[in-house]
């Protein structure tokens, strides 16, 4: 009888430890090395663990830093709504230049998403107090050294200075100026006579001379008076191609005619100055000549005299 209770006794710890291994096995399976080695299970980990609770917010955890901050040193929903209408119309601008690079004719169409960016522009680096008296000059300009928004509008209104847009422009800014459309008039007319004659270049360069001819004289007052921009100056310089190179036509300028007159004037110049300084020496040399003539008629007569 103490034998067979000794024996139930051993086979329930063995029935218990294989339920206990079996219950471990599935709760926590083992890993598997790359060499086939298993590894051995974690640890359970506690509800209240940091790397419990990083695992439960996922990969956005480790980069929302922003999210640690106080609430002092948040922006403003206020200067993130401007911040973003910055970037919106940033993109819209320098997506309107890129599209008319080339043949470029960025100020005739580009002129309102500049005026826009530079009114978003102004609003956020002035000290002007927006809703709750909350001003964004500080928060989105000076924040950091790297000074962004400052940097990405900076380059933008230089392309714009340097391609001269404002004196295609009218006073406001906001329109095209009378010169500049009535340029734009000039040009399309003169391209129109060169379609016309294609295919005859010499009946081109005679029935589009005056147009051509008054294309130039007015590009030459507006370069005159300072009203040139880049789209007037490459739209020109593609005319003048297009007559001279393309076509083989050419305009005789007015001016001209004084050039040489003056040109003539100049070569002849030394001629005269030559001729005249041999003159003035002969006439000299002649009225030095009769005093000694005279003198020595007289001393002759001297001499007569004497021996008479």
């Amino acid at each position: 009888m103490g034998l067979l209770m000794k024996c139930t006794f051993l086979t329930s710890c063995l029935f218990v430890g294989w339920s206990v291994t079996i219950v471990k096995c599935s709760t926590y399976p083992p890993e598997v090395r790359g060499d086939g080695a298993l590894n051995a299970p974690s640890p359970p980990l506690d509800s209240e663990s940091p790397a419990l609770q990083a695992r439960s917010l996922g990969f956005f955890y480790s980069l929302s830093l922003s999210s640690t901050f106080p609430d002092d040193l948040e922006v403003n929903e206020y200067c993130i709504e401007m911040l973003h209408v910055f970037g919106q119309r940033y993109v819209a601008y320098a997506n309107c230049l890129v599209s008319y690079a080339r043949p470029i004719k960025i100020c005739q169409n580009c002129y309102t998403g500049f005026n826009s960016l530079v009114e978003i522009y102004t609003n956020i680096s002035s000290d002007q107090l927006g809703p709750g008296n909350v001003s964004c000059h500080d928060s989105l300009m000076r924040s950091d050294r790297l000074m962004l928004l400052y940097t990405l509008f900076i380059k933008l209104d230089e392309i714009w200075t340097i391609a001269g847009c404002k004196q295609c422009l009218n006073e406001n800014q906001d329109t095209l100026s009378n010169d500049t459309i009535y340029f734009m008039a000039s040009l399309n007319l003169s391209l129109t006579c060169f379609e016309k004659f294609q295919g005859n270049h010499s009946e081109l360069c005679k029935d589009c001379k005056l147009s051509y001819k008054r294309l130039n004289e007015l590009y030459g007052k507006m370069e005159e008076n300072q009203t040139l921009c880049i789209d007037i100056e490459d739209a020109m310089n593609m005319t003048r191609r297009l007559w001279s190179k393309n076509f083989g036509c050419s305009v005789p300028r007015e001016e001209t005619v004084p050039v040489i007159a003056v040109s003539c004037f100049m070569l002849f110049l030394p001629i005269i100055f030559y001729l005249s300084s041999f003159l003035h020496s002969e006439q000299k040399k002649r009225k030095l000549i009769h005093p000694n003539r005279a003198k020595s008629s007289s001393s002759l007569m001297n001499i007569q005299d004497k021996f008479s």
